[in-house]
C-alpha cells in the first residue's frame, strides 16, 4: 500500500527516502535474530551513525546535520516503520536537548564533535528511580560537591543503553528537598564518562526485560564526578530537562507511528493474499473495519505530532502538543498492534511473521516515557485547568 506523501517538503522526502534505503540494508530477519539473542543492534546503530542520522539534531558547526526535531521525527518513523526498532538510538536526539541549550560552549566543543563522528555514543539518559516513579521531582540520588567534584551515591532503575554508551545524562538531587522553597528546585544534571564510572563507583545490574532494549539498575556508590561535568547551573536541572522530555515525547510519538503504519501495511497486505472461503479476508468488513479504524488512528495522531515538532523547532512551547502526540500516537500504535495480530490469527504468533516482536515493542509506549495516565493528568491540569489531581 502507498502513503500519502503527506505534504513534506522535498528535502524532507529525501530525508525519508534515504533512511528507507539504508534500513532497506536490515531487514526484519536481522532484528528478529537480534530479538533471540538479546543482543543490541550494533551494526545498524554503526551505519546510522556513518550516515548522520544519530547526529541529525547537532549544529553543523559540531558536525551535525543541523536538522531540527521534525526530521529527527521522519528518521526514527521511517526506521520503525521498516521493521526495526529506533529505540536502541533515539536518546542521543533528545538527550541532545539539554546539551546544546544548556551546556556551556567548552562542554559542547569538547563532546558534540566527537559524538556526531560516533567516536562517542550518549544514549544513555539516568532519571527513574525505584521510589519515585513518574514523580521526578522525588529523587533521591545524591551528589555532594566536594571541591572539584561531586559524590554521587543512589539508585536508578529502567535505564537502558547503558553498557553501550560511553557518556550518560545524569539527573540528581543536589539540595535535600525538604530545603527547597520547590519542589522543583535543587535537581542538577551531570554529563557522566560511563567508561571511567562502571566498576568505579557505577555498578551496572541488567534486568531481563520483555523488550530487548539492555535495561539496567544503576548502583552510584561514592562515584566521583567532575564539577565542570555539570551542565548549566547546580539546581536547576528539572528544568533543564523538560526540554530534553518533550523532544522525547515527539520522537517516541514518531516510533509509535512507525510501529501504526507497520502493523497496517501488514495487515493490509496479509488481508488482501490470504484467502478463506474462497475470497480474501480482507473483502470482510469484520477484517476492513477494524484496518480502517487504526489508519485513521494513525493518522490523526501524525498531524498532531507534525504540530508539536514544528513547535518544538520554532522555538516555542509545545508541552501541550508533545504530550497530545505521545499519547495519541501511542494508543493508535497498540490499536494497529492488535488488529494486525487479529487479522494474521494464529500465525501472528509465529516469530517468522515479526508480529510478535512488533507488537512487544509497540506496548511499551503506553507507559514509556511517561505513562499515558499521566499525559492526562498534565492535560486536565495545564490545559484544561481542573484541579490537581496528586
Amino acid at each position: 500500500m502507498q502513503y500519502p506523501d503527506d505534504g513534506l517538503t522535498e528535502e524532507r522526502k529525501a530525508l525519508c527516502t534515504s533512511v528507507r534505503e539504508l534500513c532497506a540494508r536490515f531487514p526484519e530477519t536481522y532484528w528478529r535474530d537480534l530479538d533471540a539473542k538479546r543482543e543490541y543492534p550494533s551494526a545498524f546503530i554503526e551505519a546510522f551513525t556513518e550516515g548522520g542520522y544519530l547526529a541529525a539534531l547537532i549544529p553543523e558547526q559540531y558536525g551535525g546535520l543541523g536538522l531540527g526535531v521534525m526530521e529527527g521525527s521522519l528518521i526514527l518513523e521511517e526506521v520503525n516503520r521498516s521493521g526495526g526498532n529506533a529505540a536502541a538510538g533515539h536518546a542521543q536526539m533528545y538527550i541532545m536537548g539539554t546539551l546544546l541549550r544548556h551546556g556551556s560552549e567548552g562542554q559542547k566543543e569538547a563532546y558534540l564533535p566527537d559524538i556526531a563522528a560516533g567516536k562517542l555514543r550518549l544514549q544513555a539518559f539516568g532519571v527513574t528511580e525505584p521510589d519515585a516513579g513518574t514523580d521526578t521531582t522525588r529523587i533521591t540520588t545524591r551528589a555532594e560537591r566536594k571541591g572539584s567534584k561531586y559524590i554521587v551515591n543512589g539508585r536508578k532503575v529502567f535505564i537502558s543503553r547503558v553498557r553501550q554508551s560511553d557518556l550518560m545524562l545524569l539527573l540528581v538531587r543536589t539540595t535535600p528537598r525538604e530545603q527547597c522553597q520547590k519542589k522543583t528546585d535543587g535537581l542538577s544534571v551531570l554529563l557522566v564518562d560511563l567508561k571511567r564510572a562502571v566498576g568505579d563507583g557505577l555498578e551496572v545490574k541488567p534486568l531481563e526485560t520483555m523488550i530487548n532494549h539492555h535495561t539496567n539498575e544503576l548502583v552510584f556508590d561514592n562515584l566521583e564526578v567532575p564539577a565542570e561535568n555539570l551542565i548549566g547551573e547546580e539546581g536547576k536541572g528539572f528544568g533543564y530537562i523538560l526540554s530534553s522530555m518533550n523532544a522525547e515525547r515527539v520522537l517516541c510519538a514518531s516510533e509509535s507511528i512507525g510501529d501504526g503504519r507497520y502493523f497496517i501495511e501488514r495487515a493490509v497486505d496479509y488481508a488482501n493474499a490470504r484467502v478463506v472461503f474462497d475470497r480474501p479476508i480482507g473483502q470482510n468488513q469484520g477484517v476492513q473495519f477494524p484496518i480502517a479504524r487504526a489508519y485513521t488512528a494513525i493518522e490523526a495522531a501524525r498531524l498532531v505530532r507534525d504540530r508539536a515538532a514544528e513547535l518544538f523547532d520554532r522555538g516555542e512551547n509545545p508541552g501541550r502538543d508533545a504530550n497530545m502526540a505521545k499519547f495519541l500516537a501511542s494508543e493508535a500504535a497498540w490499536q494497529a498492534a492488535n488488529v494486525c495480530m487479529d487479522t494474521h490469527g494464529g500465525y501472528a504468533y509465529t516469530t517468522e511473521y515479526n508480529i510478535e516482536r512488533k507488537f512487544r515493542e509497540a506496548r511499551l509506549y503506553l507507559t514509556a516515557p511517561v505513562s499515558n495516565n499521566l499525559v492526562l493528568s498534565f492535560i486536565a491540569q495545564n490545559v484544561l485547568g481542573l484541579p490537581r489531581s496528586f
